[in-house]
């Protein structure tokens, strides 16, 4: 896998999990640290993808009693099936974006220019956000109004920026249409579901080949950590975002944004 080293595997899964669902984007954490490590291979990009599965399957953990409670009330209840329905809304806007427009965001808007920009931007926005006097309507993220379902979807779109933060874009998006912080953030878990295993599968079928055999043990570190980080942090980002805001987040992307920058300009 291009010249990727254990350490550098380890360490790739664990930004990849410990960001995956907060406000900070993963996707720019990662593309800013294999530029940085000199990992632009086609197969290092591939092994960028596979370590979300390790995030993917987290989340289905976490959620696994939620969601299964959901599923045996399916047939009987009308509030889980209007909730179901309101995930798939959400998720359509970026499956088919992101279907249409696939060859532009990773071939133009994968930069790391572009990245670092979005993360300074994204912190000021979240600042913003952190202090307005919001007068949340929704407190419940599986009885949201199904315009709003769709609405949040949209919003998310702006994810497909890289830098911008998929969880960020939907947290936001939420807030501002109603929901309080607890039930905005816990419906970006949910939508990240169908969006991260639409993704995944998407762009591995467009990059498996760039992979070999012996790339399995490099992969299986980079899941790994990915999984054990993105267990932690879902377990704990909903107490943590009710108690403390965005504030954190803010400035965590200002910071490696501004990082990243001056990275940029010394390095190239």
């Amino acid at each position: 896998m291009g010249a990727t080293q254990w350490w550098q595997a380890l360490f790739l899964g664990l930004v990849e999990g410990a960001t995956e669902f907060l406000p900070v984007s993963s996707t720019g954490h990662l593309l800013l640290v294999q530029h940085f490590f000199g990992l632009d291979g086609e197969a290092d990009k591939t092994f960028a993808i596979l370590v979300q599965l390790g995030a993917i399957l987290a989340i289905l953990l976490a959620y696994f009693t939620r969601l299964l409670r959901i599923a045996i009330d399916l047939p009987r209840s009308p509030t889980a099936r209007r909730f179901v329905l309101g995930v798939l809304v959400a998720f359509l806007p970026a499956a088919a974006i992101g279907a249409l427009a696939h060859g532009f965001i990773k071939g133009v808007l994968f930069n790391p220019l572009i990245v670092c920009v979005s993360l300074v931007v994204g912190g000021l926005v979240l600042l913003v956000v952190d202090q307005l006097p919001l007068k949340p309507k929704h407190d419940d993220a599986t009885a949201f109004p199904l315009p709003m379902y769709l609405a949040i979807g949209f919003i998310q779109c702006l994810a497909m920026i890289p830098g911008v933060s998929r969880s960020g874009a939907t947290i936001v998006g939420a807030m501002l249409l109603g929901a309080d912080k607890r039930s905005a953030a816990e419906f970006s878990f949910f939508l990240a579901m169908p969006t991260m295993a639409g993704a995944f599968a998407y762009d591995l079928l467009k990059s498996y080949k760039f992979l070999a055999v012996n790339d399995v043990a490099m992969i299986a570190i980079g899941f790994a950590a990915a999984f054990g980080a993105g267990l932690l942090v879902v377990k704990t980002a909903l107490d943590y975002i009710s108690r403390h805001g965005f504030a954190p987040f803010a400035w965590w992307r200002i910071l490696v944004g501004s990082a990243g920058l001056a990275g940029l300009f010394v390095y190239g």
